[in-house]
């Protein structure tokens, strides 16, 4: 009886290894596909001609790991394009090489379209909604970052501040204006004036914020900063003549009464979108920035 048993216990040990040796050959071949990096050019994110980015999508990229940066262009709501932050993404990339970047453009304003506010701020809602809805496609994270220079700046803190979903982890702010009534009562020079600022914000020479006041106000970053806004990272040229420095001192001061995660860099001497060492210590404090706050 002992010596039946015994033989069963050994037959039942040689099937199980047969059976395990006709697996483990064909698992062992089965290796990860290597992912390469990719370059999207135009790609569109809605019906405009000027609603298309430009894709950068890093090497061996995840859903779980790959960073997301969202750039947008300057040129005061009516002027510029993705191209002229080619230099910022090139930059970023290669300091930040396993981000994926995505450099935007949005719908202008101009006397020959008058497509005022809020479509430039929807064109940064409906492409930041985009990417996120691409994240599987793209093999890239929930983790989004903002980075905008003047008016695009102003843009991506509205997204942030706003319109955050999904929430940004942390905004990169250039020179952004941040209150538009104040951007028409205290223009930086004569190079922006009170009749520039209401076309842009109302389609109307004549809209005052008196006139408009719920535009002006919908329309500031700073109006939206709450406790939940994510950390912000500013910086100012103190000789600016397009945008007062106090439209980001006023920003740094209503982030530090909510508590929210902020730092703010003022070159004294410099103007509005300056280039040199200046730019190089921009880049550099900002992937510093980067690098501690969005995990």
């Amino acid at each position: 009886m002992k010596r039946n048993v015994f033989s069963i216990l050994i037959i039942l040990i040689v099937l199980f290894s047969c059976q395990k040796s006709k697996v483990d050959p064909i698992a062992a071949v089965v290796t990860p596909v290597a992912i390469t990096a990719s370059t999207l050019t135009n790609v569109a994110y809605g019906t405009d001609a000027l609603q298309k980015m430009d894709v950068f999508l890093p090497a061996n990229r995840t859903t779980s790991s790959t960073k997301v940066m969202i750039v947008i262009h300057g040129g005061g709501w009516s002027l510029g394009d993705k191209s002229d932050m080619s230099v910022y993404v090139d930059t970023l990339k290669a300091r930040l090489p396993d981000y994926a970047f995505f450099n935007v453009n949005y719908r202008l304003t101009s006397l020959a379209n008058s497509i005022p506010f809020p479509a430039q701020e929807l064109d940064i809602k409906t492409v930041t909604d985009f990417i996120n809805s691409k994240r599987a496609e793209y093999l890239i994270s929930d983790k989004f970052v903002l980075l905008g220079a003047s008016a695009g700046a102003h843009l991506a803190m509205l997204q942030a501040y706003k319109n955050a979903s999904p929430k940004i982890k942390a905004v990169v702010d250039l020179y952004g204006p941040t209150d538009m009534a104040d951007m028409y009562t205290n223009p930086a020079s004569t190079l922006v004036t009170n009749t520039s600022i209401a076309f842009v914000v109302t389609g109307n020479p004549f809209g005052t914020p008196a006139l408009f006041p719920a535009i002006y106000s919908s329309s500031s970053p700073l109006n939206y900063v709450s406790l939940e806004s994510p950390p912000t990272i500013i910086f100012h040229g103190g000789a600016d003549s397009l945008v007062r420095p106090t439209q980001s001192t006023r920003l740094i001061a209503a982030l530090a009464q909510k508590g929210v995660t902020r730092q703010y860099v003022l070159y004294p001497t410099e103007n509005h979108a300056y280039q040199g060492a200046s730019l190089i210590d921009t880049y550099n404090k900002a992937v510093s920035f980067l690098n501690l706050y969005v995990q």
